[in-house]
């Protein structure tokens, strides 16, 4: 039972008793911690419909609700705010519901689909910080999503073809001398990535060397021949010539074996791939179905376009003169693709820098004008760059900042601190490196996802792996206590799945309880927002919350059995949720620390 649903319509009836008026809505807040209550009805909003004072409505509403409303124990009124107290047996009866609920918080999916795109690299580099942070967020929405009872396929497109690869090809093919990553040991997108800076490295040498022969700077640019034969060699590309489909082929090969990689200790996955190979000519023959229905227009030179200045923004072009298709053009028929071939997607996500914002409003829109009811549900997850203290990140002259190497370092890092801290002492070797990258890595995605994603981001390693405060480690610390308080229960014997019959709650419990209880609509709040942040920083409340009934109340020292075992109880509960909630960010939990 949601006691504020039950509320809302009491204070309705209330309302309607006393005053003959028909209330529209009813605030709720949580009470205040310095007043005695645990839910809080605003008044001030009714004195818009209803005549009186605040104080002496809020006494009218509160004593109607103490009389109509069992589970309402008392309340008090603080000008405009009725405080109203709940009873502890509301609490004891929601614990004893959900207590055993292995799902709590989760719903069963439904028939309707939602696709996530996220990652989308381009194959001529590893991956870096900001795919990183594009990651996370699109796999914990993902996540989201699924809890809150949406069918999500997780998917990607990756960006396979172009100048870019042809640029790491060429440089390979002149400085390679045939080496592999297994000939170097070298991780097979690095590898390539070697071979993109080497490009650019040359790119610029030819330049200096024409523009010290006279050359136009502009047009020493243009006409550096590694660039016109990187050029002549995508043409081939597009052309189906053997020997470059075979060797594209061969390092993006490479790269893909990187990725995987990368994703498998990012701890990330898919259920599907696209690549622009495949994609790049879609979208031309809805481009022309477009122009029947007089969604687009064609100017003089042949190329065609929309017109969106009623909606704000100005013309964009769908297809060139020469009839080559444009990002755009790809992006229509990607989309559509992907509900011919997920019949059941009814929204797709697609997660993007925030650089992107315009091509996206663009995107949706031309969708909504073609006639897609499906474009109704299309969502940018847009996010803003991620910097390091050291600076910014550029991948051409080798300065990336690359998201292995990260996580590496974020690894290194949590070992430095927890030494320090001498937190793992009797641990073998081999536990102690799973738990440096598990506090590692639960450091950088808690750092990232706990803020909102439109906001920028100044990564700070160091002040990720603090075990005090908003952090990840902070947060797998409870939970490896609770799991320590869950041991010792059972070597003293407690009979933790006993039916316990109380009846009076600690404030600490009480307090508890209604964070717990939280959660499920927390999970639906974050899924409406596409916010991760939102349940990241619901599990940092919820663990500050049990950090203060731990200091307060005695757990396994209390000498009365049946609150002990509750108090146990009430542990495991909170465990479970913050190893629920974790997981929908994609954080692993320790069972000691």
């Amino acid at each position: 039972m949601n006691i504020q649903v039950v509320l809302e319509a009491k204070v309705k009836e209330a309302i309607s008793s006393h005053y003959g008026v028909t209330l529209e809505s009813v605030e709720f807040q949580p009470t205040r911690k310095d007043f005695e209550g645990d839910i809080t009805v605003v008044v001030f909003p009714m004195l818009k419909q209803v005549k009186g004072s605040p104080v002496q409505i809020g006494q009218q509403i509160g004593s109607y609700l103490e009389t109509e409303v069992e589970e309402v124990a008392g309340f008090n009124v603080v000008k405009g705010f009725l405080n109203i107290v709940i009873s502890d047996s509301y609490y004891l009866n929601f614990f004893n519901e959900v207590k055993e609920d292995a799902n709590f918080g989760l719903v069963p999916a439904s028939n309707e689909a939602i696709m996530v795109e996220y990652s989308s690299p381009n194959t001529n580099k590893p991956l870096h910080l900001g795919h990183i942070r594009n990651n996370l967020l699109g796999y914990s929405v993902a996540e989201i999503l699924k809890a809150s009872g949406k069918k999500v396929y997780k998917t990607q497109i990756i960006n396979d073809r172009g100048i870019h690869i042809c640029k790491s090809m060429l440089a390979w093919q002149r400085f390679g001398q045939g080496e592999t990553p297994e000939s170097t040991g070298i991780k097979g997108d690095k590898l390539v990535g070697n071979y993109y800076v080497a490009f650019d490295q040359a790119y610029k040498e030819e330049i200096a060397q024409l523009i010290e022969k006279g050359v136009d700077k502009k047009a020493a640019e243009k006409e550096a021949p590694i660039l016109l034969e990187a050029q002549k060699m995508l043409q081939k590309w597009e052309a189906g010539d053997e020997e470059v489909v075979a060797l594209w082929k061969k390092m993006n090969g490479w790269v893909y074996d990187g990725f995987d990689t990368t994703y498998k200790n990012l701890g990330v996955d898919f259920d599907t791939y696209y690549y622009e190979s495949d994609t790049y000519l879609l979208g031309k023959d809805v481009v022309a179905e477009g122009l029947d229905k007089g969604v687009f227009f064609k100017k003089e030179d042949g190329s065609v376009w929309i017109d969106l200045t009623d909606e704000g923004l100005d013309e964009k072009i769908v297809l060139r003169s020469d009839g080559t298709a444009v990002y755009m053009t790809q992006d229509i028929g990607t989309a559509i693709q992907r509900v011919k071939d997920f019949p059941d997607i009814n929204g797709m996500v697609y997660t993007v820098g925030n650089e992107q914002d315009y091509h996206f409003k663009v995107l949706f829109l031309i969708l909504k004008k073609l006639g897609f009811s499906w474009a109704e549900k299309l969502y940018h997850l847009s996010y803003g760059m991620v910097d390091l203290p050291s600076g910014k990140m550029k991948s051409r002259e080798g300065t990336v900042v690359d998201a292995d190497d990260l996580m590496a370092d974020m690894t290194q890092t949590a070992e430095n601190i927890s030494k320090e801290l001498g937190k793992l002492e009797g641990y073998s070797e081999a536990e102690r490196n799973e738990l440096y990258k598990m506090i590692g890595l639960g450091a950088l995605k808690y750092y990232i996802l706990k803020v909102d994603p439109k906001k920028r981001i100044l990564f700070d390693p160091e002040e990720s792996v603090d075990f005090q405060g908003n952090t990840g480690p902070f947060i797998q610390y409870t939970y490896a206590r609770i799991q320590s308080i869950l041991r010792k229960a059972e070597e003293t014997h407690v009979n933790i799945e006993a039916t316990v019959q109380i009846s009076e709650l600690h404030i600490k419990e009480k307090e508890l309880l209604k964070q717990i209880q939280l959660f499920p609509e927390t999970i639906q709040l974050a899924a409406e927002n596409y916010s991760p942040a939102l349940i990241a920083n619901y599990t940092y409340e919820l663990v500050k919350e049990f950090n203060s009934f731990y200091q307060q109340v005695s757990i396994l020292g209390e000498a009365d059995e049946q609150k002990k075992v509750f108090r146990v109880q009430l542990s495991r509960k909170v465990g479970d949720t913050i190893k629920t909630a974790f997981k929908l960010l994609g954080i692993e939990v320790p069972e000691r620390m």
